[in-house]
């Protein structure tokens, strides 16, 4: 029997992947939103690709303010931006 592989749909461009092919933001009980690298932080995720475009759709369209439903500083999406840049 094969095991079940978790998908999890990206913010930017709506496709669904497999969960270990795409980063985790999470948004942590003290409301601070951070890059989970190991998908093991306590808080509410939202999933993006590893595709720097996909990074700017959801910029464009505040999908991780409205998955979020706060305010997310310039600085956390060049964070973003810089670690994307990185594992390509």
């Amino acid at each position: 029997m094969q095991k079940k592989i978790p998908m999890r749909l990206c913010i930017g461009c709506g496709q669904n992947q497999p969960k270990k092919d795409m980063i985790r933001i999470v948004k942590s009980p003290e409301q601070e939103i951070s890059l989970d690298l190991t998908g093991k932080k306590s808080g509410r995720g939202a999933y993006l690709c590893k595709n720097p475009s996909c990074l700017t759709q959801a910029m464009k369209q505040h999908r991780l303010e409205r998955s979020f439903s706060c305010k997310i500083s310039q600085e956390v999406y060049e964070r973003m931006q810089h670690v994307l840049s990185e594992s390509e």
